[in-house]
């Protein structure tokens, strides 16, 4: 039994069983697959567009770094490398999400996004750890530094990076919004090396250098962190932080002509779009039809969910509370 509804089908995790019925949604929307291409399209432009742009400053921050003896400017500059490691990583993801579901990726491979989202995390973290040890080794024993051609480097790479940040906006996917905190913590390299620049300039304090560039490897961990867990919570099919799933569940249970509502799981394949697969349970003699109508528009309606699995299960009784009193059990699983 299928639902004329905009609810787009996912793979059923249980097979279908004699007095079960499984449902769901139509296979595809033209419209859909449509809005879903140009979104595409579009985050890979503005990802292409600021990895030009970084592409051309990391050679001019690494050499005014080299000249200036800066371990701050050197550091940006190792860093706005990795950035466009991590874009291409971001535009590579993007290009092999559009390969179409086959017999061996039934899902897609849409989750490559997200897999280079936490390859991007896992690279913050890398680099943090890279910046904090020359940091500590130069703040042991500073060495001389050129303010002036930091100044000036540090103001032209905070310049590139903003631009860079600004071409990355409207970033809604894992994907992008990875890149986007590459991109925004080499914003706060340049800020942190051009205020070091000025204390060395002013108060020929050597050590700004050094110290500042601790402070900003303490921000980029805090960037990277949040990053690698929120990715590595969307690849083990953690449900999405916005959406609880035992208030999902004692929700559609109202739906009338339901009993209950088990086996529910939620999670999303590139932290988007939620995804929901769960077993309802059918009072005697209800319009399944009305039912599964019923339980797939308070998803779209009440959760935003629009990706749904549905599998509509019969009640052999009902006590005097109106609830299933027996419910045909799952097969045995092969130990």
């Amino acid at each position: 039994m299928s639902a004329r509804t905009d609810i787009t089908p996912m793979a059923s995790e249980h097979p279908v069983h004699a007095g079960h019925e499984h449902a769901h949604g139509r296979d595809h929307h033209h419209g859909h697959d449509h809005a879903h291409g140009h979104a595409h399209d579009a985050s890979e432009r503005r990802l292409l567009s600021s990895l030009g742009i970084l592409l051309v400053f990391t050679a001019v921050e690494a050499l005014g770094g080299w000249f200036a003896n800066s371990i701050a400017l050197l550091a940006e500059s190792a860093h706005m490398l990795a950035d466009c490691g991590s874009l291409l990583l971001a535009v590579v993801a993007i290009r092999a999400a559009r390969r179409p579901a086959d017999a061996r990726h039934t899902y897609g491979s849409g989750r490559y996004q997200t897999l280079a989202a936490y390859t991007n995390g896992l690279i913050l973290l890398a680099l943090t750890a890279w910046v904090m040890a020359g940091a500590i080794r130069r703040l042991i024993a500073p060495p001389a530094v050129d303010g002036a051609l930091m100044l000036t480097i540090a103001l032209v790479g905070g310049a590139a990076n903003f631009a860079a940040f600004l071409a990355l906006s409207g970033a809604s996917s894992l994907n992008e919004r990875g890149a986007r905190v590459h991109i925004f913590s080499d914003l706060l390299g340049s800020i942190a090396a051009a205020g070091a620049a000025l204390l060395i300039l002013e108060l020929q304090w050597r050590a700004a250098d050094p110290l500042l560039s601790i402070l900003v490897a303490l921000l980029i961990l805090r960037s990277g962190w949040q990053l690698t867990r929120e990715a590595g919570h969307v690849l083990l099919q953690g449900a999405p932080p916005a959406l609880d799933a035992d208030g999902i569940a004692h929700d559609l249970a109202e739906v009338q002509g339901v009993c209950d509502v088990h086996h529910l799981h939620v999670w999303s394949m590139t932290g988007e779009a939620p995804v929901v697969t769960l077993h309802a349970t059918v009072k005697p003699h209800a319009d399944r039809q009305g039912v599964l109508e019923g339980i797939l528009g308070r998803l779209r309606e009440r959760h935003a969910i629009t990706h749904a699995t549905v599998q509509l299960e019969g009640a052999e009784c009902l006590d005097e509370t109106d609830h299933p009193c027996h419910r045909p059990r799952d097969p045995p699983r092969d130990e």
